[in-house]
């Protein structure tokens, strides 16, 4: 079992930038792929970025494309989500999820694959 505490949320204007951070501990974090979700209120939690065990292979989200980067320090048990030029529709609670399984397929940008959670953490854009 692992359990991640994320870390960093904040307001910000339009255009700002912010860098969340996603502390794990337990298990082996090495071992686990890891997702950044965000859900506003009112909507559906949705798929933000993916990285595997190595770092060496990141997925985006369309609607974050070139705006966010995700990161990971497998030495520091961390997983960051760089997030620049935000924008007021990237307001929402964001959560850091891990899971043991490495699916290559669209399955790993599903939330219902991933067993463990951070408590979340709000990012607030103003326009």
């Amino acid at each position: 079992q692992v359990q991640l505490a994320e870390s960093g949320g904040g307001l910000v204007q339009a255009g700002g930038s912010l860098r969340l951070s996603c502390a794990a501990s337990g298990r082996t974090f090495s071992n686990y792929v890891m997702n950044w979700f965000r859900q506003a209120p009112g909507k559906e939690r949705e798929f933000v970025a993916f990285i595997n065990w190595s770092g060496s292979s990141t997925k985006y989200a369309d609607s974050v494309k070139g705006r966010f980067t995700i990161s990971r320090d497998n030495g520091k048990n961390t997983v960051s989500l760089q997030m620049d030029s935000l924008k007021p529709e990237d307001t929402a609670v964001y959560y850091c999820a891990a899971s043991a399984t490495y699916y290559t397929d669209t399955r790993r940008f599903r939330p219902e694959v991933y067993n463990y959670w951070g408590q979340g953490t709000q990012v607030t854009v103003s326009s």
